[in-house]
């Protein structure tokens, strides 16, 4: 059980936004819009991998796999990051490009355990709020951890010290972008089922909002030296 004061916080939050919800509920609830929305990231992965193929075939296989979530979830916007930082033809590599390449690393992870998480426990299970944080703030950090410690064990790290790097790292970036994006799409979508559109649209408008307020996290920890992002592609050419 949450404490009384944390309770009464997220009703205030709750409250606070209530016009916001008011406005977007009815349009991620409709259907032409989650058509359009369907149709734009799918044309969005065509031109992503086609670029990949053609153009870019240097680039890691992690890379790609990154880029290929960032699109799957946040459509045209995702494949517009990509194309102004991800690509070996970008005309110079830049402090903020770098931001958006270490921002796009940590969303494809906790993007992956967020579905997961929210699925499982709201759709799937029909938990209580309470539960649906938990066990989707666990998923989202799971995987996001997942995805750095295996390439860091790749460069020979240990275990042990792939993990420590991992949580020291990424746990910034996590909890920020997992905050606002549990926090949006609970707020949009709350109470509705697996079967409906706004659950389904919901998720996908949160995840973008977590993009957003996770980028200043990661170009701070890159100025501190905490990071280094995902490398520059133009040294991949």
């Amino acid at each position: 059980m949450l404490p009384q004061w944390l309770l009464e916080f997220g009703l205030r939050i709750e409250r606070a936004f209530e016009p916001v919800r008011v406005v977007l509920e009815p349009i991620l609830s409709d259907p032409v819009v989650a058509a359009i929305w369907a149709l734009l990231v799918i044309t969005s992965l065509g031109g992503l991998w086609w670029d990949l193929r053609t153009n870019n075939q240097p680039l890691p296989s992690m890379m790609k796999f990154v880029w290929t979530l960032t699109v799957l979830y946040s459509g045209p916007i995702g494949l517009a990051i990509y194309w102004y930082t991800g690509r070996t033809q970008i005309s110079r590599d830049s402090f903020w490009r770098r931001g958006s390449r270490s921002t796009s690393h940590c969303y494809s992870g906790c993007g992956a355990g967020e579905i997961v998480g929210i699925t499982l426990a709201q759709g799937i299970l029909a938990l209580n709020t309470v539960w649906v944080v938990l066990i989707t703030f666990g998923f989202a950090y799971l995987f996001g951890y997942g995805l750095n410690i295996g390439p860091l064990m790749q460069e020979g790290e240990s275990f042990r010290e792939a993990t420590k790097d991992a949580v020291f790292s990424e746990t910034p970036s996590i909890t920020v972008m997992e905050i606002a994006a549990i926090g949006t799409d609970l707020l949009l979508a709350g109470t509705a089922g697996i079967g409906s559109i706004l659950f389904w649209m919901a998720m996908a408008f949160s995840l973008s909002i977590g993009f957003i307020a996770a980028y200043p996290v990661n170009v701070g920890l890159i100025s501190l030296g905490v990071k280094e992002g995902m490398m520059n592609p133009q040294e991949m050419r």
